[in-house]
């Protein structure tokens, strides 16, 4: 009898090992929103994604409408990579490697200000995002998130329910046809989509999320969290 749970357990290690030791997801953070806090905000979920995840997570601070994407290299690597940064004019040879990444079909978060991270290459919204970005509105007026019910299924959404901000909501009037529309913000007087999901398409091989939201009251909600968790491993899933 010892010896057959002997052999039993050494059928079973392999398997056991090979989830225990897989590969931490690699994940590359641009963080260069001064305006919305992006360094503190990152360094918490970088954090969280490396102690709760088994991520490996590097987060690279850009100068807000600098010149130049700090840590690059690190696209050669990585898995995911999640933009959160503001009207960087990029010269051509790293727009080169981003749009590499971008076609070697891996993943891709953007976060609130990523709509315009790329002065040089405004394109990124709607070619890559899906979105349309068209400025904000003026106040910080409190906003519902509610879950869109067609997408309440959707991997990105798993244990995430409504909830609020108070980041002014930015506007979007027209997504791109292949979206998935996840989230919408409503104030008493206005609502826009607030984040959405993209399949591999032409072009673009890989996952991409984008969310309009992503103030420091947004990341320190657990809905958001969750969400934006949820969409890195999604994102990032081979």
């Amino acid at each position: 009898m010892k010896a057959l749970a002997f052999f039993a357990l050494l059928l079973l290690s392999p398997m056991v090992l090979s989830a225990a030791d897989a590969p931490p997801l690699r994940v590359v953070m641009f963080s260069g929103s001064k305006e919305y806090n992006s360094n503190e905000s990152l360094d918490g979920f970088k954090k969280l994604l490396e102690e709760k995840h088994h991520c490996q997570c590097v987060v690279n601070v850009v100068e807000e409408k600098g010149t130049k994407l700090n840590g690059i290299e690190g696209l050669e690597t990585a898995d995911v990579a999640i933009f959160f940064t503001r009207r960087v004019n990029l010269s051509e040879d790293q727009l080169a490697k981003v749009k590499a990444f971008i076609a070697a079909g891996k993943g891709v978060v953007g976060v609130r200000t990523a709509s315009h991270g790329f002065q040089t290459w405004l394109e990124f919204d709607p070619q890559v995002l899906g979105g349309s970005y068209n400025n904000h509105y003026m106040k910080d007026l409190p906003a519902e998130v509610t879950i869109e019910e067609k997408a309440k299924d959707h991997p990105i959404l798993a244990g995430v329910k409504p909830f609020s901000t108070i980041s002014k909501l930015y506007k979007n009037p027209k997504l791109a046809e292949d979206v998935t529309l996840l989230l919408r913000s409503k104030t008493e007087s206005y609502a826009e989509p607030a984040a959405w999901a993209r399949e591999a398409r032409a072009g673009v091989r890989g996952r991409v999320f984008y969310t309009s939201l992503g103030g420091p009251n947004d990341f320190e909600t657990p809905q958001f969290r969750q969400m934006l968790t949820n969409a890195v491993l999604w994102s990032g899933a081979k």
